[in-house]
């Protein structure tokens, strides 16, 4: 069943029309959200195996399934994303983790250079987007006790120091010949399963490597740095060196970004929350958005509560030029691309129901103290048609509309991945 553009047009035109009695204007949320980009991370399409197969994924990190097809190698790889942002509307970003490195030769981790990941460069400038950046801190031998740059031994913690240099040089590359500040995080698998008879040592051996990482002042035209916490991961569940306190206080003092990722706080825990008191504090924050079933288990994101309240959040604070929105997820059990299109879709429609909002009549509810007519404009937000707004932006962007895009993963697995062993 196909939709014809004129449909799409004429429910567009009635929707509008709903939206501007609330005071709404829907053609100002489409040019707001077509200037809003997504950073599609690349390793849910080969399930975080990289390109160094050095073997099976440690440091708390696990991809469960074996849905046949993933990407082997950096041309099916290629293919799988650019294939993906066809798929997804807008102009977007894609997020490169260093173990994906595909210059040609074997470079080991602290050894890594710009030249390691000159296809990425290059397949970038032609499909014109631009290219983030995360050093991997796991499945390697220097990593196999649990611990990097807060090890005790000074020769693999100054592997993993030399690492995440590389890394910022790498980025700094990125930022420069792609002619936009590429986003570098840090994140670390550092902790303990069991309770640690010391918290303080490895923290200050931390800070001390960080310190190190970071002497450098970088160009944000460039690079920008973000540090992102954990509560507890698998071999952490008693202790995680790099907790929220540790990284706020440090990103605060050494004024680099805090990332927050969905799925590294308690179940209850609302990240949404948490954005507007960051951000009367630091200038900028990244955000990996992804779905904790019960847990930090990295489902593919997809327009429930927890995403739609993040957004409405951003468009509320008036927030989106000081916010990375970047996803973060890997599904074994499913088609990846299939993945991959599902949260950065599902991510784009709760940027646009939150900028649907009627914001203005539920801010002067609050104002003038009518807490009831408050709930009940935000009740009514929600039966707004916003899907007919959603369909006429992929019309815009040229981009198959919400039950067309799915006819195109199943052909690319027929012709495709279903000829992967």
């Amino acid at each position: 069943m196909r939709i014809s553009n004129d449909t799409v047009l004429d429910n567009y035109a009635k929707a509008k029309t709903i939206f501007s009695a609330y005071g709404v204007d829907a053609d100002a949320a489409l040019k707001k959200l077509a200037a809003r980009s997504i950073s599609l991370h690349c390793w849910q399409g080969d399930d975080v195996a990289g390109f160094e197969h050095a073997g099976a994924l440690d440091g708390g990190i696990a991809a469960t399934g074996n849905y046949p097809g993933k990407a082997r190698n950096w041309d099916e790889l290629k293919k799988d994303l650019t294939t993906a942002l066809t798929l997804i509307p807008g102009s977007h970003r894609v997020n490169v983790h260093a173990i994906y490195s595909n210059g040609g030769k074997r470079t080991d981790r602290d050894t890594l250079t710009a030249d390691d990941f000159r296809p990425w460069i290059d397949w970038a400038k032609e499909q014109n987007v631009k290219l983030d950046f995360n050093g991997s801190f796991f499945s390697h031998p220097n990593a196999a006790d649990g611990r990097t740059l807060s090890h005790p031994d000074k020769r693999k913690r100054q592997f993993w120091i030399d690492h995440a240099i590389a890394c910022r040089n790498i980025a700094e590359t990125f930022g420069k010949e792609l002619k936009s500040p590429s986003v570098l995080n840090l994140w670390i698998p550092d902790g303990s399963k069991d309770i640690p008879a010391d918290r303080y040592s490895p923290r200050s051996i931390l800070k001390d490597s960080l310190d190190t990482v970071y002497a450098k002042q970088m160009d944000t035209k460039y690079v920008k740095d973000a540090v992102e916490c954990k509560l507890f991961g698998i071999g952490s569940e008693s202790f995680v060196v790099g907790s929220h306190e540790f990284y706020m206080a440090y990103a605060m003092q050494k004024k680099l970004m805090l990332c927050f990722d969905m799925g590294h706080f308690h179940p209850t825990e609302s990240v949404a929350d948490k954005i507007s008191s960051i951000l009367l504090f630091m200038p900028e924050l990244l955000l990996h958005v992804s779905r904790g079933v019960r847990w930090d288990s990295d489902h593919v994101v997809v327009l429930n509560d927890d995403v739609r309240a993040l957004c409405e959040e951003l468009e509320r604070g008036k927030a989106w030029d000081r916010v990375h929105f970047a996803l973060d997820y890997f599904d074994a059990s499913i088609n990846r691309l299939a993945a991959w299109v599902i949260g950065a879709r599902a991510s784009l429609k709760a940027m646009l129901i939150a900028m649907l909002e009627p914001s203005a009549l539920i801010q002067n509810a609050e104002t003038s103290g009518d807490y009831a007519e408050r709930l009940a404009l935000m009740e009514a937000a929600k039966t707004l048609p916003f899907g007919a707004v959603w369909d006429k932006y992929c019309l815009d962007q040229k981009t198959p509309l919400e039950h067309e895009w799915f006819d195109t993963v199943k052909k690319y697995e027929a012709d495709v991945l279903s000829k992967r062993s």
